[in-house]
């Protein structure tokens, strides 16, 4: 049989449960995922290998209409992973009222076969289902439509094998080995920015980036295997935010980096020594030379 390979993209407004699909379709925890919008800010790619084909996913920040540069950047992200989409899976929320045109502005004059995928039906009503289902057949008339939770994994087992039967006969993109194009630094900075989110409230999540300053392995001193020594710097715009970051006493900080020393002690299967530090950058999100610097440079 010949092998098939092609890049898929997740796309849709903030919050509709790209990244929660995303990590079930490639089974790995791969994206952060909050109950905050906007929490993907980068082009995350999930790769799901197999013996006669590699899909290369794209989970991407939600569609907005960007107010700085930082949102400027994180829409360029979408824009690269529509170029190069041979797929797109249109996540779309149950109880959306169907102000969705920031996203159909960017995919309707494309002529890349799409699948809506309506989302967060666990709590919806049949009709509500058949409703939705019928809106975005007219509207889009996509290849497929499904009615699915990603949350729950309900009816998402049929998608890779749709998907699948879409893209083209090519070699594989990337080493049949690897999960991911990004590296272990960049997810330990994710997993931190993940803790900063569900920790804090307001402007804080996304005053913030998390540089990650030394990443080390080292052997134990008793001979017993190996830890990975890292130092990261939460960047955030204010005084006034550094110390709602820190806490009284360093009680929030050391709150996140306790959380976020487990998480990755789990995705890095290794002993985790893990310093955080804090640091004032006024208005970092829209200065382009910082950006560059923190990887928003499309």
């Amino acid at each position: 049989m010949a092998h098939k390979a092609g890049f898929v993209s997740i796309i849709g407004k903030p919050n509709v449960g790209k990244s929660t699909l995303m990590n079930v379709l490639v089974g790995e925890r791969l994206s952060i995922i909050t109950p905050k919008a906007q929490t993907t800010r980068h082009r995350i790619l999930g790769i799901v290998n197999e013996e006669e084909y590699q899909i290369v996913f794209s989970d991407t920040p939600g569609i907005i209409k960007p107010k700085y540069s930082l949102q400027e950047s994180m829409m360029s992200f979408v824009n690269g992973s529509l170029t190069d989409a041979d797929v797109l899976l249109f996540v779309t929320d149950i109880n959306e009222t169907h102000d969705e045109d920031d996203v159909l502005d960017k995919i309707l004059n494309r002529d890349i076969p799409t699948i809506v995928l309506i989302n967060k039906i666990d709590k919806a009503l049949q009709e509500q289902v058949d409703e939705k289902i019928a809106y975005w057949q007219e509207k889009l008339n996509p290849v497929s439509i499904y009615a699915i939770s990603a949350l729950h994994k309900h009816n998402v087992d049929g998608l890779l094998e749709r998907v699948l039967e879409m893209l083209p006969e090519h070699p594989p993109y990337y080493d049949k080995e690897d999960l991911t194009d990004r590296s272990e630094r960049f997810f330990v900075s994710e997993i931190i920015r993940e803790k900063i989110f569900l920790n804090y409230q307001k402007e804080i999540p996304y005053s913030t980036e998390v540089i990650v300053k030394s990443f080390k392995h080292e052997e134990l001193k008793n001979g017993k295997g190996q830890m990975v020594r890292i130092s990261a710097e939460i960047v955030v715009e204010r005084d006034s935010q550094k110390n709602i970051l820190i806490g009284t006493g360093g009680s929030m900080l050391k709150k996140v980096g306790t959380e976020a020393r487990i998480e990755i002690e789990k995705f890095l299967d290794s002993k985790v020594f893990l310093e955080l530090f804090v640091k004032v950058i006024p208005d970092w999100r829209s200065k382009k030379n910082y950006l560059k610097s923190f990887g928003y440079d499309n």
